[in-house]
């Protein structure tokens, strides 16, 4: 087993969500609490080069991502700062860098086989439509049909996870079956300044985990990362993420595309192949 770097990405904006894509790409949402923006990247996922950087629409921090769909980014506003209900649709292609069409008339709900699925807040309920994914054309308009857009959601679920995704899970002793698994996270937690749950991924005899040590100094930690050859118990690849921090950072790596993701220092992150 190995685990080699291929890339690295940093804007030195705190990085707020990494979003891969059904087509060969990864998005990543930075936004700047001070200035309060929000910068959107895209990139070749297997190569890092940069189709997009540092893009903004014209809101330039009261916006996010709802889905990303066959090269199209569909964004959302807020219906008033600091709210979480969204606002419009915004369908924005990747490739040509253009805003294909946009509304403030419907609310997202989800995408299935090529039909999006919206609805508008009415005063005794929600209105329930399907447009056409590219040019935002209603198609249909389905009323308060909750029980068969439920239906539509529950069929878009079943295909929740094209890009071989994996993400961590806290470390239990009492619901980890495989013993050497549960042997190895035991021994680092009882053998460490370990702070808080240990995170981790294990995949057809690969360990990968992130644990928070505390330093000398008592008042600070720092995030590190291990790859272990659980097999062999060899440590194959480690990394420190953050250090002197005083908060847990949780969610520190993750899986797609058999490439392995690891945030690094908040602001940038880091992709490995991983060669079994």
């Amino acid at each position: 087993m190995k685990i080699k770097k291929l890339y690295s990405f940093s804007n030195k904006k705190q990085i707020w969500r990494l979003l891969p894509t059904q087509t060969g790409k990864l998005v990543v949402e930075e936004r700047d609490p001070a200035s309060k923006e929000v910068f959107f990247s895209c990139l070749d996922i297997k190569t890092g080069k940069k189709i997009l950087n540092n893009f903004q629409l014209e809101e330039k921090f009261w916006i996010g991502i709802e889905v990303i769909y066959k090269d199209i980014i569909y964004f959302h506003k807020f219906r008033k700062p600091d709210l979480p209900g969204h606002l419009g649709i915004i369908a924005f292609d990747i490739i040509t860098k253009t805003i294909l069409w946009e509304t403030n008339e419907y609310i997202f709900l989800f995408i299935y086989e090529d039909g999006l699925y919206c609805y508008k807040e009415k005063f005794d309920g929600r209105n329930f439509y399907k447009l056409d994914y590219s040019t935002g054309k209603l198609l249909s308009d389905i009323g308060r049909d909750v029980t068969g857009i439920n239906i539509l959601k529950e069929k878009t679920l079943s295909d929740d996870n094209p890009n071989g995704s994996y993400f961590t899970r806290q470390f239990n002793p009492g619901y980890e079956n495989n013993e050497t698994v549960r042997n190895h996270l035991t021994g680092i937690k009882t053998g460490n300044l370990v702070s808080g749950k240990i995170e981790y991924i294990y995949l057809g005899g690969l360990l990968l985990y992130s644990f928070h040590e505390i330093l000398p100094s008592g008042g600070e930690m720092k995030n590190i990362f291990r790859a272990v050859d659980i097999e062999a118990g060899k440590v194959i690849f480690e990394e420190e993420l953050n250090t002197g921090i005083k908060v847990f950072v949780p969610d520190s790596f993750f899986i797609a595309d058999d490439l392995l993701f690891l945030l690094k220092d908040k602001t940038g992150f880091i992709t490995c192949s991983i060669d079994k």
